[in-house]
């Protein structure tokens, strides 16, 4: 099936206000840039977004804040954005900060079709209240894991480097991160690609996301590809 849409706003012309949208990338690394982009100009509002960190201000997640078209953050790290700090204390983002790994393990949980995990990050902390919290006994020992739902987001975005048109992805190195697992969670996944191949292009043992999970691709353009701490060997 020939998965292939011409570019980003054809992508997400569908993504309205008040959805729920999971983003692909680490820091600066793997984001979607494209989908971002067409989002701001559809000018869409309410969003309820889950991504690892928040982008900065001028890059990423943070032209939607900058534009306050997020109304929740899902998160596991925000230190890098000024804006997301004032939207945060000003009371105008409402903000969910989860442990990263448990983060990437309850968008892997809807992908696999799993309702829900049990971990043990987060027992004993803030991040426990309201939650529902259970003894168990593995290997003689005793535990209490914290109860967590699969988080599945109406749409997800990602960038990979590499896709054919059936919706197989290839990541680049670091890029990888997040991506594979927001790709796996979302009900409707579009991809945006480097490099967008014919099927039987890609070796089958390099693929990071089948094509099962993406419904929409197309070859992104203008990658600005920002390194977000950039450290030199001073000159002797």
């Amino acid at each position: 099936m020939n998965k292939t849409v011409k570019n980003a706003s054809e992508a997400i012309h569908d993504i309205k206000d008040g959805v729920t949208l999971a983003a692909g990338g680490f820091g600066l690394c793997g984001i979607p840039e494209n989908c971002i982009s067409a989002l701001v100009e559809k000018g869409v509002k309410n969003l309820t977004c889950i991504s690892n960190n928040a982008g900065v201000d001028d890059f990423g997640l943070g032209l939607l804040l900058k534009k306050k078209q997020i109304k929740k953050m899902i998160a596991s790290y925000v230190g890098e954005n000024a804006e997301f700090e004032r939207l945060t204390l000003s009371g105008e983002m409402e903000v969910n900060l989860i442990p990263q790994g448990t983060l990437a393990t309850r968008l892997m949980a809807a992908g696999y079709g799993m309702p829900a995990i049990f971990t043990p990050a987060g027992v004993g902390t803030e991040v426990a209240q309201g939650k529902e919290v259970r003894k168990f006994t593995f290997n003689g020992v005793e535990k209490e894991y914290l109860l967590e739902y699969a988080l599945e987001p109406d749409f997800s975005i990602v960038k990979a480097w590499k896709g054919d048109s059936t919706g197989n992805l290839i990541f680049r190195l670091t890029a990888r991160n997040f991506s594979p697992v927001v790709a796996m969670a979302g009900k409707i996944t579009i991809a945006e690609v480097e490099y967008l191949v014919e099927p039987g292009e890609l070796n089958p043992n390099e693929i990071h996301v089948p094509g099962i999970y993406v419904h929409r691709i197309f070859q992104g353009t203008n990658y600005e590809k920002r390194i977000e701490q950039l450290t030199v060997r001073k000159k002797t």
